[in-house]
């Protein structure tokens, strides 16, 4: 159960009401950002999901391959400028960095044409949820108890009861271990999108950034500090530029595009679309990531959502926690480059 307890605040954001899949009045994007400040606590000026976080900068280098399956420009051979966000899940800004807290990396890339992709990804290989609706009951699931500080042990069962594919889900999490620090996480984009290439072809994908300077990385040191892994990313970057592969992955007939708690199979195709350069990172401040929205639906042309419930959904309480905050006084942040 404590494992379970520990993916209470995977999602970078959370969801929000949009229409069609939920009772009307059963969920909106308050109700979902009233939720994570009952359970963590109203922090001004901060995200109400993976608010500790450090800003960063760099590149997407394009080799063009990713052209065959989609026509956005940004997969047109060339650079374009990025800028990301490392967080922790949660809602707590200060929380003690853990190996085993779920790591986030929100990017913006941003092409000459003016065009926008931004995109949300976390270290997990499957998301927990399959829905909003179950996403909002595991949080209430989750929620702490006064008087031992952590879930309800019988809550939780009843809630992986009903909600099989979140047991399943957790047991594919498991099974996976993250690693020692941001620099040699693999990011998972989870959600499928649809991709349509300059002939008018689509195709289902989901996405990944793969570390590719993993095996060149000094040694991590035992965790020491409420920073410790900010602080060796940051230590990293001052070394080198730290980089990824941006892998697409292109489903088959019959894979599931619906619900990002079932992988698809290993065999599937991939193509390496180019490499995700962060050549510098920052203290978030005003004008950097701080006060950037990640939110998975704004996609260029030749991108699209498919019938996954999950972008759609995010997109409200993303708006309504960035208006939240927006609004706020601010307070300095945990992370901090010297």
């Amino acid at each position: 159960m404590s494992a379970v307890a520990g993916f209470a605040a995977v999602d970078v954001a959370g969801f929000g009401y949009t229409g069609g899949w939920l009772r009307p009045g059963a969920l909106t994007p308050g109700r979902f950002t009233d939720r994570f400040e009952d359970i963590y606590g109203r922090h001004d000026g901060f995200r109400r999901n993976h608010a500790k976080g450090l800003s960063a900068t760099g590149t997407f280098e394009s080799n063009g391959s990713g052209t065959a399956i989609c026509r956005a420009s940004v997969f047109r051979r060339g650079t374009v400028p990025v800028v990301g966000r490392f967080s922790l899940g949660g809602g707590l800004p200060d929380q003690a960095d853990k190996p085993d807290t779920v790591r986030g990396l929100g990017l913006l890339l941003q092409t000459s044409d003016g065009q926008q992709w931004r995109t949300a990804m976390i270290n997990l290989p499957v998301f927990t949820d399959s829905t909003p609706q179950g996403f909002y009951e595991r949080l209430l699931a989750s929620k702490p108890q006064p008087d031992t500080g952590k879930p309800d042990p019988q809550r939780m069962a009843t809630f992986l009861e009903r909600h099989p594919e979140t047991a399943a889900a957790m047991k594919i999490i498991r099974q996976a271990p993250p690693s020692a620090g941001f620099a040699g996480s693999t990011f998972n984009g989870l959600n499928a999108f649809r991709f349509t290439n300059a002939a008018g072809a689509t195709v289902a994908v989901r996405w990944s950034l793969t570390p590719i300077d993993d095996g060149d990385q000094p040694p991590v040191p035992p965790p020491s500090g409420n920073d410790y892994l900010f602080d060796e990313l940051i230590h990293t970057v001052a070394q080198r530029p730290v980089r990824w592969r941006l892998v697409l992955t292109i489903a088959e007939p019959g894979d599931p595009t619906d619900d990002a708690t079932k992988p698809w199979p290993s065999t599937r195709r991939t193509i390496d679309a180019g490499t995700v350069i962060i050549s510098a990172v920052q203290t978030e401040a005003p004008g950097n990531a701080r006060d950037i929205n990640f939110d998975p639906t704004v996609l260029p042309d030749g991108m699209d959502l498919s019938d996954d419930p999950i972008p759609r959904a995010r997109a409200g309480v993303y708006a309504r926690s960035f208006t939240r905050r927006a609004g706020e006084p601010k307070s300095p942040s945990e992370v901090r480059v010297s």
